[in-house]
C-alpha cells in the first residue's frame, strides 16, 4: 500500500492526467459530431452492444488473414484488456490496507489471469517490435506511387509505433517487475508463476529495498498510464478504443456495400457528397481513429495489388493524420483548408477503385474506406463534372436509351428472337419475373447465358415473363461511379415499373447479374421498391434439387475452378449453390486461393466496365486469370456478365486455351431436356 504522501501525489497527477486526457477526448468528440449523417439512438446502439463488445474483445474479424501475427495481436490486444480490470486492482490495493477481491477462488483465478496476460502482452509486444523495426515486414509498407502526408512520408507512424510499443512494453513490463518484488515479500503465489519465477531474482536482496521496488514498480506502471493518457488520442493505440465503438455505432446496411441515398427532394442541401474531411459521414472519421495501420485492406484492394496509386489503408491514415495535425481548428469549426483529395487519395486512387468491397469486408476492426472513395466520386461527378471521359457514352446511354452501350430500347429483345422468352405483356401472370439486365440483352458474350438460361427455365417449365422494352439499366454504374442523380432517376423509374406489373401478388425477381441481384434486392427499398430477388445460380440449384432439371453427367470429369463475382459472394454472400451446381456436372471442383468471400475482383465493377483501367503494374483482370491458370482447370465458370467480358478477354490475351463460361451455359449444355421454341 502506498505512504499517506504518495497517495496524495497520486491524487494530483490523476487529476492532471484526466483534465488533460479530456481536453483532447473532447476536442475528438468535436471533430466527429462535425461529420454528416444522422447520430444513433440510444436504443439503435444497445441493440448492437452484444455484437459490437464480441467483435471488439474477440477482434474476431482478424483471423481472415495472417494468422500468426494475428494470434500475437489477440494476445496483446485480449491482455491490454484485461488490463483495464488489472490496473484498476492494482490502485485499490495501493490505496486501501485489501487484496483485490480477496483469497479466494474467484481472486486465484483473477490473479492466475492476470500473471498470463503480463506475458502474453509482452510476448506479443517483442514480436510486433521485431516484425516493424528488424525485419521490416513489407506488408506495413506501401508502393512508391500512393500519396501519404508529409508526416507518414517522414517516418510518423513507425516513430507512433515505437512509442505505443514502448509504452505498452514498459508499462507491463513495470508492472510485472513491481509484483515479483511484491510476491518474494509474500513468499510468492502458486496462481502467478512468472510472477513468482521473477521473485527469485530479490530474495537476496534485503526488505526495504524490495519495498522500494514494490513502490518503484508501481508508480512507473500507473505513472505511464498518467503520463501517457492525455496523449492517447493522438496515438494509433486510440484504436483500442474507437474500434470498440466503431463496431457499435456502424449504420445498419442491407448488405456489405449498399450506399446511403442522397435526397434530392431537400432543397437546402446546397453540396453533394464529399470534398472536405468534415463533409465525411461522422462514423467514417471514427475510421480514422479506428484503424489499427495493418494494411490488410490493401492486401486485398484489387487496385493495390495491381500497382495503383490507391491505397485504402492509406486513406484513412492520411485522415487520421491530417486530424491530429488540425484538431484544434477542426474542433473550434473552422473548415479545413484542403479537399480529401488534395492529401488523402489522389484523383486516380478515386478513379481506380472497382467497389468490391473487399477493403470493409477485412478490415479488423469495421472501417469502410471503399464508402469514402464513392462518396468523393459523387462531389467530382454531381458538382465539379470532373470524371473519366470514357464515361460520358454510359451515362448517355443509360439517360436515353435506359442502357450503358447508348443501343436503341428497341433492340432490348433482339437476343430472344427464336426462343419462347414472354413479356409480362404476353404472359401477365407470370409467377417469376425474369431481369435480363443490359449485358445479357446487348453484348454478344453475355447473349449467350441468357438464351442458355431462357433454354433451362422453358426446359423446367416455368412459368416467367421478361418487361423487354420496359426494362432499363438499375443504374449500378452511375451510382458506384458517382452520379447518384442518375441513379435516382433510374431507379424511380423502374421501380415504378416493377410495382406495376409485380402487382400484390409474392413473384420472385431472378437477373443473371449480381450488379443487378445488389441493386434491385438491397438497394431499390430506399426509395419503396421492396422485391424479392434471386441469382440465376440460386433458381438453378432450386430447380435441380427439386428434380424440375435434369443434370447430365459428364463421362469425363471436367476440372474447373469457380470465380466469385464479388457481388454475389461477398456482397450478398451467395458461396454454396454456385459450387453445388458444378459439382452436379461431375466436375472437378479447384479452389482457386482467393475463393468465395475472398475471392478477387475480376476489374470491372465500380463502373470500370465502361473506362480505361488506371495505370498499374498489372490489369486486375489479368492477374485473376493467371490466378485461375495456375490451378490447371481447364474452364472458369463465372456468374456474372461483368466477370464473364473481363476473364474472356483475359483468355484471349493469354491464349492458353482456357474457357470461360457462366454457370447458366454448363447447365445448359448438360440438360436432358429439349426445350420448347417457337
Amino acid at each position: 500500500m502506498l505512504t499517506l504522501i504518495e497517495k496524495l501525489l497520486f491524487i494530483v497527477a490523476v487529476a492532471a492526467s484526466l483534465y488533460f486526457a479530456g481536453v483532447g477526448f473532447y476536442k475528438v468528440y468535436k471533430v466527429i459530431m462535425r461529420g454528416s449523417g444522422e447520430k444513433p439512438s440510444f436504443r439503435d446502439m444497445m441493440s448492437r452492444l452484444w455484437y459490437a463488445a464480441y467483435s471488439w474483445i474477440t477482434t474476431r474479424p482478424i483471423w481472415k488473414t495472417r494468422p500468426w501475427s494475428s494470434l500475437f495481436h489477440i494476445m496483446i490486444s485480449v491482455g491490454f484488456v484485461f488490463y483495464f480490470l488489472v490496473n484498476f486492482g492494482d490502485i485499490i490495493e495501493a490505496l486501501f490496507p485489501v487484496t483485490f477481491l480477496g483469497h479466494n477462488i474467484i481472486g486465484d483465478l483473477y490473479r492466475f489471469f492476470a500473471d498470463l496476460a503480463t506475458i502474453s502482452v509482452l510476448i506479443g509486444v517483442i514480436y510486433f517490435i521485431l516484425r516493424r523495426f528488424v525485419f521490416n515486414d513489407k506488408a506495413l509498407t506501401y508502393h512508391e506511387n500512393v500519396k501519404l502526408v508529409e508526416r507518414v512520408k517522414q517516418g510518423g507512424i513507425r516513430r507512433d509505433s515505437l512509442i505505443v510499443a514502448f509504452f505498452i512494453l514498459f508499462h507491463v513490463g513495470f508492472r510485472w517487475l513491481g509484483n515479483s518484488f511484491k510476491l518474494s515479500l509474500e513468499g510468492g503465489d502458486a496462481w502467478q508463476p512468472f510472477s513468482t519465477a521473477l521473485s527469485q531474482l530479490w530474495l537476496g536482496w534485503g526488505e526495504g529495498a524490495r519495498i522500494v521496488g514494490e513502490h518503484l514498480g508501481f508508480w512507473l506502471a500507473i505513472g505511464l498510464i498518467l503520463a501517457f493518457l492525455p496523449y492517447f488520442p493522438y496515438t494509433k493505440h486510440f484504436h483500442l478504443i474507437m474500434s470498440g465503438f466503431n463496431f457499435l455505432s456502424k449504420p445498419k446496411r442491407t448488405s456489405l456495400g449498399a450506399l446511403e441515398p442522397i435526397d434530392f427532394e431537400d432543397e437546402s442541401q446546397q453540396e453533394f457528397g464529399v470534398n472536405k474531411i468534415e463533409q465525411l459521414p461522422w462514423t467514417h472519421l471514427v475510421d480514422a481513429y479506428s484503424c489499427i495501420m495493418c494494411n490488410r485492406c490493401q492486401d486485398v484492394c484489387p487496385a493495390y495489388t495491381t500497382g495503383k496509386e490507391l491505397s485504402p489503408s492509406a486513406l484513412e491514415i492520411n485522415k487520421r493524420y491530417y486530424l491530429n495535425e488540425h484538431l484544434d481548428e477542426l474542433a473550434g469549426g473552422k473548415e479545413s483548408e484542403f479537399s480529401l483529395i488534395d492529401f488523402a487519395i489522389p484523383e486516380s486512387a478515386v478513379w481506380a477503385c472497382t467497389a468490391c468491397g473487399a477493403c470493409v469486408d477485412i478490415c479488423p476492426v469495421g472501417n469502410e474506406p471503399m464508402f469514402d472513395i464513392l462518396y468523393i466520386r459523387r462531389h467530382q461527378v454531381l458538382m465539379e463534372n470532373a470524371f473519366p471521359s470514357e464515361l460520358k457514352t454510359a451515362y448517355r446511354g443509360m439517360e436515353r436509351n435506359g442502357n450503358p452501350w447508348n443501343i436503341s430500347a428497341r433492340d432490348r429483345m433482339n437476343w430472344a428472337k427464336g426462343l419462347q422468352v414472354p413479356t409480362v405483356d404476353e404472359n401477365p401472370d407470370f409467377e417469376l419475373l425474369w431481369w435480363v439486365g443490359c449485358a445479357p440483352s446487348y453484348d454478344p458474350r453475355a447473349q449467350d447465358t441468357a438464351r442458355a438460361l431462357a433454354k433451362v427455365l422453358n426446359a423446367a417449365g416455368l412459368n416467367f415473363a421478361v418487361l423487354g422494352e420496359m426494362e432499363r439499366c438499375t443504374g449500378d454504374s452511375a451510382r458506384r461511379s458517382g452520379n447518384e442523380a442518375l441513379f435516382f432517376e433510374l431507379a424511380q423509374g423502374n421501380i415504378e415499373t416493377l410495382n406495376e406489373v409485380m402487382g400484390e401478388q409474392k413473384r420472385r425477381i431472378v437477373t443473371t447479374c449480381p450488379h443487378c441481384l445488389h441493386t434491385l434486392g438491397k438497394e431499390y427499398s430506399q426509395y419503396g421498391g421492396n422485391y424479392e430477388v434471386i441469382h440465376h445460380t440460386q433458381l438453378l440449384s432450386e430447380l435441380t434439387a427439386a428434380k424440375k432439371i435434369s443434370v447430365q453427367r459428364a463421362s469425363d470429369v471436367d476440372m474447373i475452378t469457380f470465380h466469385d463475382p464479388c457481388y454475389l459472394g461477398r456482397q450478398n454472400g451467395i458461396v454454396e449453390e454456385p459450387r453445388n451446381l458444378l459439382l452436379e456436372t461431375n466436375a472437378f471442383l479447384i479452389e482457386m486461393p482467393r475463393h468465395g468471400k475472398q475471392s478477387f475482383c475480376c476489374g470491372a465493377g465500380g463502373a470500370q466496365m465502361w473506362k480505361e483501367e488506371e495505370h498499374g503494374a498489372a490489369p486486375v483482370n489479368m492477374t485473376r486469370y493467371e490466378e485461375a491458370a495456375a490451378t490447371g482447370a481447364k474452364t472458369i465458370a463465372v456468374g456474372c456478365p461483368f466477370c464473364l467480358t473481363m476473364m474472356t478477354d483475359a483468355s484471349k490475351q493469354a491464349d492458353q486455351g482456357l474457357v470461360v463460361k457462366d454457370i447458366a451455359e454448363i447447365i445448359a449444355e448438360r440438360l436432358e431436356q429439349t426445350p420448347v421454341t417457337q
